[in-house]
C-alpha cells in the first residue's frame, strides 16, 4: 500500500489567506483521511519578498486552524531542510546532474534582447517562444563564457513539438501544446531556483505522492513535468481545486470581507467554523449536513467530491455557522476568548469571573461572532448612558409610560429577584392593569439596556440585580419626566 505524503508550501510573502488556508485544509484532510503524512514546507527562494514575520504568520494560522503536520521546519523530519532558503546544495547538485547530462544548458540572453523579442512577437501577433542561440553551445564554450564574467541562467531543454498531457485528479486530462512552452529556466542568474525547479525536486526528494494545490497552478504542471522527465523520475499524482471567488464571481479581495486567518480570529470567528465553512468551499459532502466537525471530515473527505467549478465565497454563510459554533461552545471557552479585551475594557479582572459567565450563557445564543459580545452586552458592565430613540418615541412619548414606569419600581421592590418570580409578579400586574405584559416588558427593557432588543427580560434582570434595577428605572423616570 502506497504511503500517502502530502505538503502545503507556502511562500512566506504576505499572511496565511483563505485559498492558502484551504489548500492546506484539504492537504490535511487528504492526509488525515488516508493515514498520511502532511509535510510544511516553506518555499522562501524569493529572498526580496520572504520575511521570517510571515513564515511566523503563517505557521501561527496553521496552528490556530488546529492542522498539525507530521515534518515541518519547527518540527525537523528525515527529508529536510524544509525551508527552500536551506536547500541551495541540494538544487546546485540537481542541475549540475542535468547539465552534465545534457538536459540543461546556459543560455547568456540578456533581459534587453528577451525584451526585444517579445516585442517583435507582439508586433507580429504571434506566440513568443525563446528560441535561445546557445541551446546547443558545448561545455567548453559555455565555460569560455562563464570564465569572462558573462552572466548566465540554466534553461532545461523542452521538447519542441507535440503534447504534454496532465492526469489530474479533479480535472481529467489537460493536455498542452509544447509548442507554446520555451526553454524554461531552472536556475536564475544569482545562483538561486526558479520556481518550476524547486518545487520539482522538493517533492522528488520529500517523497510527495500527491500535489493538491490551487488552480492556477495549473499552467506550471506542463513544465514541472518535463523537469520530472529529464530526472527519469515518477511524477506525483496532481490535483488542483477549484479558485475561489467573490459573490459576483469577481476575484477575491480584501473588499469582500477578511481574508487572512488572523483577521478572522480577530473578528471572533471560531477555527472549527472556518475549518468547516472552508471545507466545503471546492467539496461536497455528498448528504445535505453542513456542519461537520473535524473528524466528520476526515471520516468523509474524498477527493473525487472536489468540484471543477469555481467555489463562490459567502461571508453571510461563514458568519452564520459560527454563530451555530459559539453556541455549541462551552460559555467557559467563550470567556476565556473574550477576557483580553474585556480585562482592557474594565469589564472584569479575573479569567474566571463566575459574573461574567453568567452574562455570557446569557448572550451567547444571540452571537455570530464572539467579538458581537462586547456590542450586545455592555449594559451589564457600564451604565447605560443613553436610550434607542426609536424606543423613547414608541414606549416612552405615549400617555402612561410615567404610570408603567412607577408600576415596574413598585415590583422590583417588592418581588423576589429570580427570572420567574420576575416574570410572574410583571404578568400579574399587567392584569391589574389590563394591559398586555408587553406594555410592561418594553418600557422596562428600554430602561434596563438602553435598546428595544436583548435576551429575555426577566434573565437580564436576575443578573442585573435589584440595586441596578431600582437605579435604572428611577433613571428612565427622571428622563420620561424631562420629555
Amino acid at each position: 500500500m502506497q504511503n500517502i505524503r502530502v505538503r502545503f508550501a507556502p511562500s512566506p510573502t504576505g499572511a496565511l489567506h483563505i485559498g492558502g488556508a484551504r489548500t492546506a485544509l484539504f492537504n490535511w484532510l487528504f492526509a488525515r483521511s488516508q493515514g498520511g503524512s502532511f509535510i510544511l514546507r516553506l518555499e522562501d527562494t524569493d529572498t526580496s519578498r520572504s520575511t521570517q514575520e510571515s513564515a511566523a504568520g503563517i505557521i501561527d494560522g496553521l496552528k490556530w486552524l488546529g492542522l498539525d503536520w507530521d515534518e515541518g521546519p519547527d518540527i525537523g523530519g528525515p527529508l529536510g531542510p524544509y525551508r527552500q532558503s536551506d536547500r541551495l546544495p541540494i538544487y546546485q547538485e540537481h542541475i549540475e546532474q542535468l547539465l552534465d547530462s545534457g538536459r540543461a544548458y546556459y543560455c547568456f540572453c540578456t533581459a534587453d534582447e528577451l525584451s526585444a523579442e517579445r516585442a517583435k512577437a507582439a508586433e507580429q501577433k504571434l506566440n513568443y517562444r525563446h528560441n535561445c542561440p546557445y541551446r546547443e553551445l558545448s561545455a567548453e564554450q559555455a565555460q569560455e563564457l562563464l570564465n569572462s564574467g558573462k552572466p548566465a541562467v540554466v534553461r532545461l531543454k523542452m521538447p519542441e513539438s507535440g503534447s504534454t498531457t496532465v492526469h489530474d485528479l479533479v480535472r481529467g486530462d489537460v493536455s498542452f501544446d509544447n509548442q507554446l512552452l520555451d526553454d524554461i529556466i531552472i536556475r536564475k542568474s544569482d545562483g538561486w531556483p526558479t520556481y518550476n525547479f524547486a518545487v520539482v525536486i522538493d517533492d522528488h526528494t520529500m517523497q510527495i505522492t500527491h500535489v493538491i494545490r490551487a488552480e492556477e497552478h495549473l499552467s506550471n504542471t506542463p513544465k514541472q513535468l518535463h523537469i520530472y522527465n529529464a530526472f527519469n523520475w515518477q511524477p506525483p499524482q496532481f490535483a488542483h481545486v477549484s479558485m475561489i471567488l467573490a459573490p459576483d464571481r469577481s476575484k477575491l479581495s480584501k473588499r469582500h470581507g477578511a481574508t487572512s486567518v488572523q483577521e478572522f480570529r480577530d473578528l471572533g470567528y471560531l477555527p472549527e467554523a472556518l475549518i468547516n465553512y472552508l471545507a466545503l468551499l471546492g467539496w461536497s459532502a455528498g448528504d445535505e449536513a453542513t456542519l461537520l466537525s473535524i473528524n466528520e471530515l476526515v471520516e468523509q473527505f474524498d477527493l473525487d467530491n472536489v468540484t471543477r467549478s469555481a467555489a463562490i465565497y459567502d461571508m453571510d454563510k461563514l458568519t452564520w455557522m459560527n454563530g451555530s459554533y459559539i453556541v455549541q461552545s462551552p460559555a467557559e471557552r467563550i470567556l476565556e476568548l473574550l477576557y483580553p479585551q474585556a480585562s482592557s475594557l474594565g469589564w472584569w479582572s479575573k479569567p474566571d469571573d463566575q459574573y461574567a459567565l453568567q452574562v455570557v450563557k446569557l448572550v451567547q445564543p444571540r452571537l455570530k461572532t464572539v467579538n458581537q459580545f462586547f456590542e450586545q452586552a455592555e449594559y451589564f458592565f457600564r451604565e447605560v448612558a443613553s436610550y434607542d430613540e426609536k424606543g423613547i418615541s414608541k414606549y416612552w412619548r405615549q400617555d402612561g409610560a410615567a404610570e408603567i414606569l412607577s408600576n415596574v419600581a413598585d415590583i422590583i421592590e417588592v418581588t423576589a429577584f429570580d427570572a420567574d418570580s420576575l416574570e410572574a409578579a410583571f404578568r400579574q400586574r399587567a392584569e391589574h392593569m389590563r394591559v398586555k405584559a408587553a406594555s410592561l416588558i418594553h418600557p422596562t427593557r428600554l430602561a434596563l439596556t438602553g435598546r428595544t432588543s436583548s435576551p429575555g427580560l426577566f434573565e437580564v434582570m436576575e443578573l442585573l440585580g435589584q440595586n441596578t434595577c431600582r437605579q435604572r428605572i428611577q433613571s428612565a423616570q427622571r428622563f420620561v419626566a424631562g420629555l
